[in-house]
C-alpha cells in the first residue's frame, strides 16, 4: 500500500484494464447453471466470445445492454472492486474515502453502477494472484463492516466461481452530491 495523497481518482472509465477479449450480457432469465464448491449458482450473464467493442460499450452506456466483463485472466486481477448498493451511498462513499486514507491506499476511483445509488470502488492493483486479491479485499470490507451495515459485493471473490468474478462495467465516475 502507498501513501495517501491528494490527486484524487488516477483512472478514468475509459482506462479501466479489463479483460476486453471477452464480455458478459445480462439476459432476463437464467442462461447456464453451474456446480461450484458444493454450490449450485444460476447465471443470468451469458458469456460472449467476442471482443467487448467500443460499440458495445456504447449501446451499455445507453442501457440497451448491461455488460460486465471479467475481473480475472489467468487467475489474477488488476483491480480489487467494492460494489455497493445500500440506501446510503453517500455515508459509503465518506466511509470508505476516510478508510482508504486510514489504510494509506491513496489509488482507487468511485464510479456510477446501474442505478443513482449503486457505487462501485475501483482499487487498482498490480496483476495480483486471485488468493492474494481475496484476502486484501475481504481485509477492506471487514474494516468497512465495522463502520457500516454490510450492504455490498466484495470481487474479486475466490467462495465464486469464474463467471460469477465478473463486473458490470460502470456508467460514469461517481460525483458525491454537495
Amino acid at each position: 500500500m502507498t501513501k495517501p495523497s491528494t490527486k484524487g481518482c488516477s483512472i478514468t472509465l475509459s482506462q479501466l484494464k479489463l479483460d476486453r477479449s471477452y464480455y458478459y450480457v445480462k439476459r432476463r432469465s437464467i442462461v447456464e447453471k453451474i456446480t461450484f464448491d458444493h454450490r449450485t449458482f444460476y447465471a443470468k450473464f451469458e458469456k460472449i466470445d467476442e471482443a467487448l467493442s467500443d460499440t458495445v460499450i456504447s449501446q451499455h452506456l445507453n442501457r440497451q445492454y448491461t455488460i460486465a466483463a471479467p475481473l480475472l485472466t489467468k487467475g489474477k486481477t488488476n483491480y480489487l472492486v467494492i460494489e455497493y448498493r445500500g440506501s446510503e451511498p453517500l455515508r459509503f462513499y465518506h466511509t470508505s474515502k476516510h478508510l482508504m486514507r486510514t489504510l494509506l491506499i491513496d489509488d482507487y476511483c468511485y464510479f456510477e453502477g446501474k442505478r443513482d445509488h449503486y457505487i462501485q470502488l475501483f482499487i487498482p492493483v498490480d496483476s495480483l494472484p486471485l488468493e492474494e486479491a481475496d484476502e486484501s479485499v475481504r481485509k477492506i470490507s471487514d474494516a468497512l463492516a465495522m463502520r457500516l451495515p454490510r450492504e455490498w459485493k466484495s470481487f474479486p471473490d475466490i467462495t465464486l466461481p469464474e463467471s460469477y468474478n465478473i463486473i458490470t462495467l460502470p456508467y460514469s465516475e461517481y460525483s458525491p452530491p454537495h
